[in-house]
């Protein structure tokens, strides 16, 4: 490898031609002089050729030494870039997060997260990717996103979940449906009853088919939905139940909506919800400290803490 300069000898040459003096130069740069002067003297040798003529009582760069000493300018303001540009992405959590979201949360708790990001990390940058867990898992695992806002992943020993909170999940009946006025149902009264769900993918179809297995219910699976508002068209027109997450309600739901929701004794009706990343990542650090700070928003939402 061929012979390269130590960026304190580097510093040292800029300090001298600034000062025209070996002492002052010293003393800026926190040395003593024959230190300074050594590593000076040394760097001449290593390059083959002197970069200061030393005369009495001054110290001039030669027209070489101009050159290199310009350079070494451009080469010390490279590293203090370099510097400040990790320092700025540490400030802000990296500076750049591809963040994939599940449908079915993110965009009902993003609105409320990402103001209070944009305070906090203002050079902060999220590429938001709405896609299925199965997807967002699939991605994150292979790199191609940063990191993962969803329900708990089921490649537990790949990625690192950090869960925000527990979410509750409601069965929703049309309001003229038998079971739509009691606020709540046993498990054994939904036998018979048609199942709409979201496709294959996303965590809410594994839910419903529990469901059905439990109770008897029957998955519609020639009926899915490609979202939460379809599936809510389709129970408003009569065509099933659906299972609806509590932020989805919270959010979307309104009394005009002709939809009752119903929690199903019997039934473990919750999903975790959280972040999750490749585990090993470097940025692991970064992730976690976006959970922190996700889980104010959760206790403004009234979601139950992870």
């Amino acid at each position: 490898m061929p012979f390269r300069p130590r960026h304190r000898q580097l510093e040292y040459v800029v300090a001298l031609a600034e000062t025209g003096h070996f002492g002052a130069a010293a003393k800026r740069c926190h040395v003593s002089q024959p230190t300074l002067s050594v590593q000076v003297a040394l760097l001449e040798e290593q390059l083959g050729t002197p970069l200061f003529d030393r005369t009495r009582g001054r110290v001039i760069p030669t027209a070489i030494g101009e050159r290199v000493i310009a350079s070494a300018r451009s080469i010390l303001q490279a590293l203090d870039d370099i510097v400040a540009t990790a320092a700025t992405g540490a400030d802000n959590l990296g500076g750049l997060i591809r963040l994939g979201v599940a449908p079915t949360f993110g965009p009902y708790f993003l609105p409320h997260l990402l103001p209070v990001l944009h305070r906090r990390y203002p050079g902060l940058q999220i590429y938001i990717r709405e896609e299925r867990p199965s997807v967002i898992e699939r991605e994150v695992t292979a790199g191609n996103l940063d990191c993962g806002l969803g329900p708990q992943p089921l490649s537990a020993s790949v990625l690192t979940f950090r869960r925000l909170c527990r979410e509750a999940i409601y069965l929703g009946v049309g309001k003229d449906h038998r079971l739509a006025d009691g606020g709540s149902v046993e498990i054994g009264q939904l036998k018979g009853e048609r199942l709409l769900t979201l496709g294959r993918g996303h965590q809410l179809f594994e839910s419903a088919r529990a469901l059905a297995a439990a109770s008897g219910a029957q998955v519609r699976e020639d009926y899915e939905g490609t979202s939460l508002d379809a599936l809510r068209q389709m129970v408003i027109m009569g065509m099933g139940l659906s299972l609806f997450p509590e932020l989805y309600a919270r959010s979307e739901f309104r009394v005009q909506d002709h939809i009752a929701l119903l929690t199903v004794e019997g039934w473990p009706a919750t999903r975790d919800m959280g972040f999750f990343w490749r585990a090993g990542n470097n940025r692991a650090a970064h992730f976690d400290q976006l959970a922190r700070e996700s889980e104010g928003t959760c206790r403004e939402l009234g979601l139950e803490p992870g």
